[in-house]
């Protein structure tokens, strides 16, 4: 049974981690350490965490890079160790059995297996509007025209290899475009991507940090590239990796 390391951005998230914690203490079954991300020191998440044990390693790390989910995210996998690492929301407490099957699937091989919303079985409740139809339009372009292995391409729910990791350079420096742009990459590569169901509900505390028209240039950047590796067939050699 390979370990796993979870990666969970916060923002004044105090009302929602210890859910989230438990969560994984009673649904993932697998040695399993977390990573707290935060980008300053007077964050809520943090003083929830004061004198909490869930049963497993809980690790905060200050955001290095800079302010924002990008950093966070990008300076929580800069830390992890396991073969396997996973993204997850601060919020998802209902999703602890999918990441279990996530896991599973990653021991069979894969580099990246996406949490999906939009295939039998998954969900999506309560987003807005205008996110909906620009999450949803992509999605299914990328998936019946652009050739991605999954139905949600965009969603950052997602669990990534140790090789994978090591491997690819990140060149994104906003958002979670990061997920999209590791999914094309390991696509163009041949790398094995596969898919599991998941729920996605829109959250009921806290603040979201998802910026539908600030994000949507760098994502149209990887929108193409989808578009390019399956259609002009471009050397995996192009995909950037990382120097040693």
């Amino acid at each position: 049974m390979l370990a796993i390391d979870f990666v969970i951005p916060v923002y004044n998230e105090g009302d929602n981690i210890r859910p989230v914690l438990e969560s994984l203490k009673q649904g993932v079954a697998a040695p399993l350490r977390v990573f707290i991300c935060y980008d300053q020191d007077d964050d809520t998440t943090l003083s929830a965490l004061s004198g909490y044990d869930p049963g497993y390693p809980v690790i905060p790390v200050k955001n290095a890079i800079r302010k924002g989910p990008h950093g966070a995210v990008v300076t929580g996998l800069r830390a992890t160790t396991a073969p396997l690492v996973m993204v997850i929301p601060a919020d998802d407490d209902y999703n602890a059995d999918t990441f279990q099957r996530m896991r599973e699937v990653a021991e069979g091989g894969a580099d990246i297996v996406c949490a999906s919303r939009f295939m039998p079985g998954g969900t999506m409740v309560g987003c807005p509007w205008l996110k909906a139809v620009l999450v949803r339009s992509g999605a299914f372009t990328l998936r019946h025209l652009g050739k991605l292995p999954t139905h949600d391409a965009s969603n950052g729910l997602r669990l990534f290899s140790r090789r994978l990791l090591d491997s690819i350079e990140i060149e994104s420096t906003v958002g979670f475009t990061y997920s999209i742009e590791l999914l094309v990459k390991a696509h163009r590569l041949g790398w094995r991507v596969e898919q599991v169901p998941a729920r996605w509900f829109e959250r009921k505390q806290g603040q979201s940090r998802f910026r539908v028209f600030k994000w949507i240039p760098p994502y149209l950047k990887w929108y193409a590239y989808a578009f390019e590796t399956t259609y002009l067939k471009p050397s995996p050699n192009s995909v950037p990796l990382r120097r040693r």
